[in-house]
């Protein structure tokens, strides 16, 4: 097993009360596995992500709960000195937003140049040249006389090229993608997306994929998880989602998505606001939203019941969520 996450819990404290971010995570990734995790705004998926990569703000954020087991070890109890040893090497993160990830005073090429120079003691004549060959690697054009410019003189295709660049450098065990299509269109999410799934099978990457975009998921994941108010309510292998969800948010997410044969009618969205954090209702938190839902939702929040053995959905009723 490449990463285990177990039972992790994540809070921050606010003005308005502990907002309870995530609530007992758990999910594991092979070598060479593509998990996709799904869910609206404030599901809990990027804070996750940042407790597994140790780039939590903390304060105000705070680790309650729960183990990081990467490579064997868990990384919740390293020393920060250890932790910054892994980020980069063994594990890597892509940000949604590129042009604010990358430093817009400091050259492209030495921004990625550093990962060398700090991580394996390269001199920096060496670790520019070894970022020109990263720069071709992911297919940016006239690399080496690029490898000088800014950040702004890049698309955001480009940029976000750069930052896959950034993480693959030290060829780590695990990449974790946070929404790495956003603000781009169709056509550049296509490319970025073939060449993290080209990469990923070069160097046999565990890759996690944080998205709200099922279009993107459907080509790419081998395995899905549904996140709803800081907790994982369905795990999947990704046609299994596809062809019958056993949650009622994911059917919803399923639902809401355009389609072809559905021209003309009113998209469905599923009714309601994810709930606020600082208080999340009784029972299910999905209850005041579900189609579903009855007394027994209200007062007795569900476990990830075993719906098979690759499959779990965190609803009492999952059954019927199956039959349709």
């Amino acid at each position: 097993m490449l990463l285990e996450v177990r039972d992790l819990h994540v809070e921050f404290r606010t003005r308005d009360g502990v907002a309870r971010a995530v609530n007992g995570v758990s999910y594991q990734v092979d070598a060479g596995e593509t998990l996709a995790i799904l869910g609206e705004s404030g599901s809990g998926k990027s804070v996750t992500a940042q407790a597994v990569m140790g780039i939590l703000d903390m304060p105000p954020g705070r680790i309650t709960g729960g183990e990081v087991i990467f490579q064997g070890r868990d990384l919740l109890k390293l020393k920060e000195a250890e932790r910054r040893k892994v980020r980069g090497a063994g594990m890597a993160m892509i940000f949604q937003d590129a042009l604010s990830s990358l430093n817009p005073v400091i050259p492209v090429g030495d921004q990625l140049g550093e990962m060398f120079v700090v991580h394996r003691g390269m001199s920096w004549r060496d670790a520019r040249a070894r970022a020109v060959e990263l720069m071709d690697r992911v297919r940016i054009p006239a690399a080496r006389e690029r490898v000088r410019q800014y950040p702004h003189q890049f698309s955001g295709g480009m940029r976000q090229r750069i930052m896959i660049a950034m993480a693959i450098a030290l060829e780590p065990a695990l990449i974790i993608a946070d929404e790495p299509t956003t603000a781009l269109d169709v056509t550049v999410q296509a490319q970025v997306m073939d060449l993290l799934a080209e990469l990923q099978r070069e160097y046999r990457m565990g890759l996690v994929l944080i998205t709200h975009d099922l279009g993107v998921v459907a080509d790419v994941a081998d395995r899905i998880a549904v996140m709803y108010a800081g907790r994982i309510v369905e795990s999947a292998p990704v046609y299994d989602i596809y062809k019958a969800p056993a949650h009622p948010y994911t059917r919803g997410l399923l639902d809401s998505v355009p389609r072809l044969d559905q021209k003309g009618q009113e998209l469905y969205a599923i009714k309601g606001l994810p709930p606020n954090l600082t208080r999340i209702p009784p029972g299910c938190a999905f209850h005041p939203r579900c189609p579903l839902a009855r007394g027994l939702c209200r007062v007795d929040e569900p476990s990830l019941f075993e719906v098979s053995a690759t499959r779990g959905s965190a609803c009492h009723f999952w059954r019927e969520c199956l039959d349709g």
